[in-house]
């Protein structure tokens, strides 16, 4: 069965030029106009992979992805913008996208990323849950394996995202134990990883935000110099009542 592409863009002559491209390097690929009806659509089709514009009328591509997240489905997405700066990157990057691409761009590009991406979830590990334990403690946060949602000091409920829920179950597992970019490149997106990859970083970053860490002085998520990254806490293992 030919990888499917679901198409997420209000430009009918880029859906139309992108689905033919795909579908002529053995992929099969389908279309949605603009975000509005992602989730729906997700519930009726699973795509191997979603390509989502940011600017669209309606709902946009952030909105739509901040959506799918927040109900926890952790389907890979690329990002496709015409907004090229650093900080719009950095935003879709937080939100949860595995990827992106600045508009406008050579389709074969596209088509690397998308191999690389599935490369990457094809061989990702499934997250390893220990048994009984349902929940996760550590530093008055409370991760709940299930759902793969973080209870806050404060009370405050966060969803992570499949790649940032597998870097810190990782961490989890390892605690005060520096564990290197490799192994948790490894650990998180499979054997397709290289050395030189900077995915962990940025899991790295956004779990620091969700966990108010900081990079200069963390309390919880430290680097280790020549060594990567290392949690700073004490892990309890929780049953459901």
């Amino acid at each position: 069965m030919n990888p499917q592409v679901l198409i997420v863009d209000d430009d009918p002559v880029v859906r139309d030029l992108l689905c033919r491209f795909l579908q002529s390097n053995g992929f099969d690929a389908s279309v949605l106009h603009d975000g509005t009806h992602l989730q729906r659509r997700l519930e009726r089709e699973r795509p191997s992979v979603v390509v989502l514009d940011i600017m669209m009328p309606n709902t946009d591509g952030l909105r739509a992805l901040t959506a799918l997240r927040a109900a926890g489905d952790d389907i890979p997405v690329i990002f496709v913008t015409a907004r090229g700066t650093v900080a719009d990157r950095i935003v879709g990057l937080s939100l949860g996208a595995d990827d992106y691409l600045t508009k406008p761009f050579d389709p074969r590009e596209l088509l690397a990323k998308i191999r690389s991406v599935l490369r990457r979830t094809r061989n990702a590990p499934t997250p390893r849950i220990p048994e009984p334990s349902a929940y996760v403690s550590f530093a008055g946060w409370r991760l709940d394996t299930a759902t793969k949602q973080m209870l806050a000091p404060d009370g405050v409920m966060i969803t992570l995202g499949g790649s940032d829920y597998r870097t810190l179950r990782t961490l989890l597992d390892n605690p005060n134990r520096p564990l290197s970019r490799d192994y948790l490149l490894d650990e998180v997106f499979g054997k397709e990883g290289t050395p030189l990859d900077r995915s962990i970083d940025v899991c790295i970053s956004r779990l620091r935000q969700h966990l108010k860490d900081t990079a200069r002085q963390p309390k919880l998520i430290r680097t280790v110099r020549h060594e990567g990254y290392m949690l700073t806490a004490s892990v309890v293992h929780e049953s459901h009542a």
